[in-house]
């Protein structure tokens, strides 16, 4: 699985991706609005930092808009993956922009059918927002299961991107499902790696070799 970091933040990216632990960014205009930054000047920084995937999000809601903004993101930089919001207007954007070569990433998917309309539209990368279902009491782990058994079934190249990840668990079912990609707060990324029985291991080793000094 790869892991992506979801953040604008670039001391965030930066440790992570110190960690090895970075294969892609994926940002949004909520994420670039909390970092206070123009965000063409976010968006290069990060590209500098991460060779990788990079998705950046347009804001226009009509196919042409979409279109337009999409054309001016890839020329950003090679890595730039651009995210179309999963409306109609975003399905013709995404088909229109596949036949140039852009790459895209559909966002804002809470259902198998809105995922299978997506890879026949050519998306690059799909992302199913699995936290959100669950603040809703509907199970968003279900849905990766649904899009990894339809993406199989019929070989398509789209690629998952499980988002709106809130805790360990989710990274961990969605790696064992299949799920292509992870894209990880910088808080989730650092729980990954913890371990009560680590540390406790860590702290008798290191109290043991301490007494062989005296």
């Amino acid at each position: 699985m790869k892991f992506f970091i979801d953040t604008a933040n670039i001391d965030e990216i930066r440790e992570a991706h110190s960690m090895g632990m970075v294969d892609g960014v994926t940002t949004n205009p909520s994420l670039i609005a909390k970092e206070g930054r123009d965000f063409e000047d976010i968006i290069k920084e990060i590209c500098q930092i991460v060779d990788g995937p990079i998705s950046a999000e347009v804001i226009s809601t009509d196919t042409e808009g979409m279109i337009k903004e999409a054309r001016h993101l890839a020329k950003i930089h090679d890595n730039i993956v651009v995210k179309i919001p999963m409306i109609v207007d975003g399905l013709k954007a995404t088909h229109r922009l596949a036949e140039e070569g852009i790459k895209t990433n559909v966002t804002l998917a809470f259902s198998p059918l809105q995922a299978l309309m997506a890879a026949k539209a050519g998306a690059t990368y799909i992302s199913p927002f699995i936290g959100r279902l669950d603040d809703l009491s509907q199970e968003g782990l279900l849905l990766v299961e649904q899009i990894v058994e339809i993406y199989s079934n019929y070989a398509f190249d789209t690629e998952i991107i499980v988002a709106s990840i809130r805790n360990p668990l989710h990274v961990l079912e969605s790696a064992l499902m299949g799920a292509d990609i992870a894209t990880i707060p910088f808080s989730v990324l650092g729980k990954l790696a913890a371990h009560p029985m680590t540390d406790k291991g860590l702290k008798a080793f290191l109290d043991d070799w301490e007494k062989t000094k005296k």
